[in-house]
């Protein structure tokens, strides 16, 4: 990827962090669906569809041929709504959020693995760094922690390399295809995966009333305007500084479900949640290109 000038890269990172913050609006509005976690991912997908279609017409002309990356991008991101609505319904907010978070700690290790991208030992630290903060904040649960802590605090875990996956998939298919088009067809690849998974796991699919729908509808713009905007800036910016930008998510999140759910953050979990997140950016950090 070329690299962008110095006013399109600031503008980037503007819509990063406006959508990132957008995102972090999305496991409140989770707990108020009346519906189940998978549930409320496919009322996700489908009500954000027809303005995505809307969307791609006004800017690519029409949503196009189905390309494949965008699919596996759906399907990427099916599996991270999947883990990561169960895990807010079953640990508290701000631990799924930061869990969920360790993305880019995923992202650098694929790198390693696939592109035989070896990190330095730094990275190596800031691993352990992180992964010593996410156990210190999911050990040390409060009051209002949620139904099944570790096993809530497990699956946002794993949404990590699911949402690592899905962000490498975008930005491959931002390289050929226009964000709009790019989220029509992950949405509609991702939406009967997730619809699926509902009926598997014998959820409520229909909000129970007006309150539901309305968190439905606000799940729907939230991946417009949240996700649309990081598919937008996935085109401009490497996916390693996007993963780093996107940590904006658990601070939002965690200040609504303070403020929403009464889930207050006490010291040992603060800190564990400080720690972690220190340690995604001395990863990327870390994994910075060497000087010439």
């Amino acid at each position: 990827m070329a690299q962008p000038a110095a006013g399109e890269r600031g503008k980037a990172l503007a819509v990063l962090v406006f959508g990132a913050s957008v995102i972090g609006l999305a496991p409140i509005l989770v707990r108020l669906t009346e519906t189940g976690p998978a549930a409320a991912g496919f009322w996700r997908l489908l009500l954000a569809l027809p303005v995505l279609a809307l969307m791609a017409r006004r800017t690519d002309g029409d949503v196009g041929a189905p390309q494949p990356l965008a699919l596996l991008a759906g399907v990427m991101f099916a599996l991270d709504l999947g883990f990561w609505h169960y895990g807010i319904t079953l640990t508290s907010v701000a631990n799924a959020t930061v869990l969920a978070n360790l993305t880019p700690l995923a992202v650098t290790a694929m790198a390693w693995i696939f592109f035989k991208e070896r990190p330095r030992a730094l990275f190596l630290a800031a691993v352990v760094l992180s992964l010593g903060g996410g156990w210190l904040m999911a050990s040390a649960h409060t009051g209002a922690a949620g139904r099944a802590p570790a096993l809530g605090d497990a699956l946002s875990a794993a949404t990590a390399l699911w949402y690592a996956f899905y962000l490498m998939s975008v930005g491959r298919a931002r390289r050929s295809s226009g964000a709009t088009r790019v989220m029509f067809w992950s949405s509609l690849a991702g939406l009967p995966l997730v619809f699926c998974g509902a009926l598997l796991l014998g959820e409520q699919i229909l909000p129970s009333g007006p309150a539901g729908w309305a968190a439905c509808i606000g799940l729907a713009i939230v991946h417009i305007a949240g996700q649309g905007s990081i598919a937008w800036a996935l085109g401009r910016l490497p996916t390693a500084t996007a993963s780093v930008v996107v940590l904006v998510q658990p601070v939002v999140a965690a200040t609504f479900g303070w403020l929403l759910f009464s889930e207050a953050l006490g010291p040992w979990q603060a800190l564990g949640g400080a720690v972690a997140l220190a340690g995604v950016v001395l990863a990327q950090w870390a994994a910075r290109p060497k000087a010439a």
